[in-house]
């Protein structure tokens, strides 16, 4: 996977025929309390890797297009203006600045139902942001959330309840867990495979080394235990690489077993954006 431009934000890799353009929505200060334990507890202490801005964690939000050059998908929209946070709502302004057109979108896939990556199909003012939109693709247990805001392009949304091709390149795959449909996309091309996915991972400086480690909105943390335990191990193979929502901007990276067989090591493949 090769860097071919890179702005305040985005970064666009060449990945194989395909192009991989990570956007960022912006960042989120949450508190380390949201982090817990096996028990289900917040942890008592943060190890020292992890960094704090204040007293809280920082929580990049980013998502991600892919194009062939003809078909474009948009994997997860942002939080548009629903976070009410100055540094949320940017992803206009990433596509923008990537020379994107939000008028040619027509596939939209939302890794699962919070606001920060389903919002964005509603643009601040009220209109839809995608008016080229055909289909919205999610996980059939999140569909619910497409009522009030989201109600204008509820006829668009394509349930996913099954491993399912989006087109030749592009497959969803249900990972529930951190919300009953959440969901992982599988980009596919001669250079491998590229998983999108999602909330697998909030803060990589911990959970990568500790992939017990769980977060308090996790709907179900068992399962989203053995659902991160899974991606984690298959993202160890050969020509694997992992795009993520809350990994620090742009947020692609390569993943392999850490030292002694603890935990996972993270190789970003571009610098963090500051």
């Amino acid at each position: 996977m090769r860097l071919l431009s890179r702005g305040r934000h985005h970064a666009t890799f060449e990945f194989g025929g395909l192009r991989v353009t990570s956007l960022r929505d912006g960042y989120l200060d949450l508190p380390p309390t949201r982090l817990r334990g096996e028990d289900g507890r917040a942890l008592d202490v943060l190890p020292a890797a992890v960094p704090l801005a204040g007293d809280n964690l920082r929580l990049s939000v980013n998502a991600f297009h892919v194009t062939d050059g003809t078909r474009s998908l948009l994997v997860d929209t942002g939080a548009s203006d629903v976070w009410h946070e100055p540094t949320m709502g940017l992803l206009h302004d990433a596509l923008d600045e990537a020379g994107i057109d939000r008028a040619r979108v027509t596939d939209v896939a939302i890794t699962h139902r919070h606001q920060d990556h389903v919002s964005g199909l509603i643009a601040p003012d009220g209109s839809q942001a995608f008016t080229a939109l055909e289909r919205v693709w999610i996980g059939a247990d999140d569909t619910p959330v497409f009522t009030g805001r989201l109600e204008p392009v509820r006829d668009r949304v394509v349930p996913v309840s099954q491993e399912t091709a989006i087109n030749d390149w592009a497959t969803a795959l249900p990972t529930p867990g951190h919300t009953p449909g959440h969901t992982v996309y599988d980009i596919r091309s001669d250079a491998g495979h590229l998983l999108v996915w999602g909330d697998t991972v909030h803060v990589p400086t911990l959970q990568f080394d500790r992939p017990d480690v769980t977060w308090e909105l996790d709907g179900d943390r068992s399962q989203a235990r053995t659902a991160r335990a899974a991606l984690l191990a298959r993202l160890t193979r050969p020509h694997h690489f992992v795009a993520g929502a809350h990994l620090d901007s742009p947020g692609i990276a390569r993943v392999s077993p850490g030292p002694g067989g603890d935990g996972y090591a993270l190789e970003y493949l571009a610098p963090p954006i500051g």
